[in-house]
């Protein structure tokens, strides 16, 4: 009994702190204005039900699993929880007798209000302790009902919320008339949340078969006998690609934002592309990747502008398209350069020189002695734009084309690549550089060629962002952008091409459809990745060569009792 009790207070306690560190900076607060359900819960709201349901796993997580579904079970998940409203509850007493707003801003009394459901006294305590109660007993519940329903609901409910979440991407995707049918001008109504429930639970339930059914197809379409199923696959690859080109000239219309990020979405997916074919393909970690994403910007931008009275004054100002050739031959010239030095370095002594490489390129940009040449500190502006006869791309949506297409060249030439005698080199690099040399391949030539098509691949990207924004200034290249590629590669699944468009929405996209959040989307989004590389260290679309070495190495010898669901 008193190790149920000790339990108990604990997990409520570590709950219990995490709410106060939530409400105290001003989190919930700042969260309640956004609704997820009309008229039934706040994201802020939201919030607290993920602490409760939080510390309930949690002291579930404690006990056998025998345990669990009795009545020990019961009173240590709830026993906690309500110690979570307890702490609240003190604290919502304690913000205006103690003048706790002295010590901490966010301790007002709208933060009273929202822990009290807008009710006074004794009973606004009650409503939030049967509010945190309720979402404990959610994880006891859960627990009840049966595989694969379990999951199937849960993934059901949260892809539901995070729709709500981001209704500013979801809501243009669809037409009109269901996009306010399921929408308010902030989340989701409640009979759309309900709907959308039902049918996710009924799509997630049908798609393992679905999935089974599609790589039979694929395994079907690689023999002889498989050409109807070919030109099946190939018709929905049409049909598919069909619907991109098609995306722009339907939500054009419903303003410019989305395709804002959409466009820096992508130029993050071209580089993702050229990163991992060094870091994911050939396994050489380059820290200092934004220096080729900086040369091809500088590139574009030093041959364009009508600017720079010194250049001008021996290269005539180009149009986009003469200048992207030499941009591009630059950024694979500096990534032969950069490859001939580091030859005989691996592991982080490569991804020091790499680095040590970003920040030369930084530095040189900023300098005064080159600021007749590249601007200096204030940067380029007056880049051109990419002009067709007499039209000239100047609208995101527009711009939205151009990256399509750099992206389709970047996953063409990857895939070639990758299943050529030069990608198995690469893997063979990767996985092991001493046997891989010992086994005749030219590691030189190999390692080489990596660096110059990331790095090519990197200037298109660099060209097509100073291009798009008119104007380039050095703190777009600081060494984070290296570091938001890798991370990218990291969460998608290093050495999948899906899994660098993956994680360049995860990483790039929502962080700039969450700027509604103020501040605190980027503690929410650095949480999530934690949690991410806690529980799926491969990432979202791993290679499936990977999936099997980050196994071996997170869990080692308990691979063998994993319960594969």
């Amino acid at each position: 009994m008193k190790t149920q009790l000790r339990l108990m207070f604990r997990a409520g306690l570590i709950g219990g702190l995490i709410a106060l560190h939530l409400t105290l900076v001003g989190m919930v607060e700042a969260l309640n204005k956004r609704e997820i359900i009309e008229d039934i819960i706040t994201l802020g709201q939201l919030l607290l039900m993920g602490v409760g349901l939080g510390t309930a796993v949690y002291a579930l997580g404690k006990l056998p699993r025998e345990r669990r579904t009795q009545r020990e079970g019961w009173w240590v998940a709830l026993g906690a929880v309500s110690v979570v409203a307890l702490i609240l509850g003190l604290l919502a007493l304690a913000i205006k007798p103690l003048n706790l707003r002295f010590m901490f801003q966010n301790a007002s009394p709208a933060l009273v209000r929202i822990l009290t459901f807008d009710t006074p006294g004794v009973l606004g305590l009650v409503k939030l302790w049967a509010f945190l109660l309720f979402s404990g007993a959610l994880a006891l519940v859960y627990l009840y009902i049966p595989q694969p329903w379990d999951r199937t609901l849960s993934y059901a409910v949260g892809i539901t919320l995070l729709m709500g979440i981001l209704r500013a991407l979801v809501a243009p995707l669809l037409p009109d008339i269901i996009s306010d049918f399921l929408f308010t001008p902030s989340g989701l109504t409640q009979i759309g949340a309900v709907i959308l429930v039902v049918l996710w639970v009924l799509f997630l339930h049908y798609w393992p078969d679905f999935k089974a059914r599609l790589e039979t197809w694929q395994k079907e379409a690689q023999t002889p006998q498989g050409a109807p199923i070919r030109r099946r696959l190939n018709i929905a690859f049409l049909v598919a690609i069909l619907v991109l080109l098609l995306l722009p000239a339907i939500l054009r219309d419903k303003g410019s934002y989305l395709f804002e990020v959409l466009d820096m979405v992508g130029i993050y997916i071209i580089m993702g592309l050229g990163l991992n074919i060094v870091v994911g393909f050939a396994g050489l970690l380059d820290l200092g990747y934004v220096a080729f994403f900086a040369i091809g910007a500088y590139t574009m931008a030093v041959l364009t502008t009508p600017e720079l009275p010194f250049v001008r004054q021996y290269i005539p100002p180009m149009n986009f398209w003469e200048a992207l050739p030499i941009a591009l031959l630059l950024s694979l010239v500096s990534g032969i350069l950069l490859g001939v030095p580091v030859l005989k370095t691996r592991g982080d002594y490569l991804a020091i020189i790499t680095l040590g490489f970003g920040e030369i390129i930084r530095l040189l940009v900023i300098s005064d002695l080159l600021k007749p040449i590249l601007g200096g500190a204030q940067g380029i502006t007056g880049v051109a734009r990419p002009t067709f006869g007499s039209f000239v791309v100047n609208e995101s949506w527009e711009y939205f084309y151009i990256i399509l297409v750099t992206i389709g060249i970047g996953i063409f030439i990857s895939t070639r690549l990758r299943d050529s005698r030069l990608g198995r080199a690469w893997k063979a690099i990767r996985e092991d550089e001493d046997v891989a040399v010992a086994m005749g391949i030219d590691h030189v030539s190999a390692k080489l060629t990596a660096f110059a098509t990331g790095a090519l691949l990197a200037g298109m990207a660099g060209a097509l962002f100073s291009s798009r924004l008119y104007s380039i200034a050095p703190h777009s290249f600081n060494v984070l952008i290296s570091i938001n590629v890798l991370c990218l590669l990291i969460v998608g699944g290093m050495g999948s091409l899906p899994g660098v468009v993956v994680g360049a929405l995860a990483l790039v996209g929502l962080p700039e459809l969450l700027r509604e959040f103020a501040e605190f989307r980027l503690l929410v989004y650095g949480a999530a990745l934690v949690i991410m590389m806690l529980y799926k260290p491969e990432g979202l679309w791993p290679e499936k060569a990977r999936v099997s070495r980050v196994a071996r190495e997170v869990f080692g010898d308990r691979l063998k009792t994993l319960k594969v669901e």
